[in-house]
């Protein structure tokens, strides 16, 4: 097994992009009100990808005694899966309906597991059942932000 040994922020950009490729935008590390923030979440028009960089077995262990991971309806994304270095985490100990992407010694990234669909077209893939607040909170606080600093304007430019 080779080590790129990956920082969380640099697995967070990796995941970032990855996400990109399937949504119109999205969010990372975005600290809001709600209790859960992801580290990277994606938004296209049939729903959300969410994403959550392990570094170590013991951070991905830990990822288990998260409230919204005990109840998994509170979390947040219909597609979730892990990103991390390969071989870090095996398909059997995923929790029930995560997917699991890896990073090769190349740094990109290939989805190794996923349990939802296949292909780009989502609006058929099965989707967690999810805190639909949770995520509409998250989308308030970021367009709230551009309304304080008075960007709010700029999505009416074509």
């Amino acid at each position: 097994m080779y080590k790129t040994n990956l920082t969380h922020s640099e697995l967070i950009e990796i995941g970032y992009k990855w996400c990109l490729t399937k949504c119109a935008f999205a969010f990372k590390d975005l600290a809001t009100i709600n209790s859960e923030t992801p580290d990277v979440i994606g938004f296209n028009s049939n729903g959300t990808f969410l994403l959550e960089a392990k570094t170590s077995r013991a951070d991905f262990l830990a990822d288990k005694k998260k409230r919204f991971r005990k109840r998994p309806e509170e979390g947040m994304g219909d597609w979730r899966f892990f990103i991390c270095e390969a071989k870090l985490i095996n398909i059997n100990e995923l929790p029930e309906m995560w997917g699991l992407i890896e990073i090769n010694q190349n740094k990109k990234a290939l989805t190794v597991f996923n349990p939802f669909g296949n292909g780009n077209i989502y609006y058929k893939w099965e989707k967690n059942k999810k805190n639909h607040l949770s995520e509409k909170g998250m989308m308030y606080s970021a367009l709230r932000r551009l309304q304080i600093k008075g960007l709010i304007e700029e999505i009416y430019k074509k």
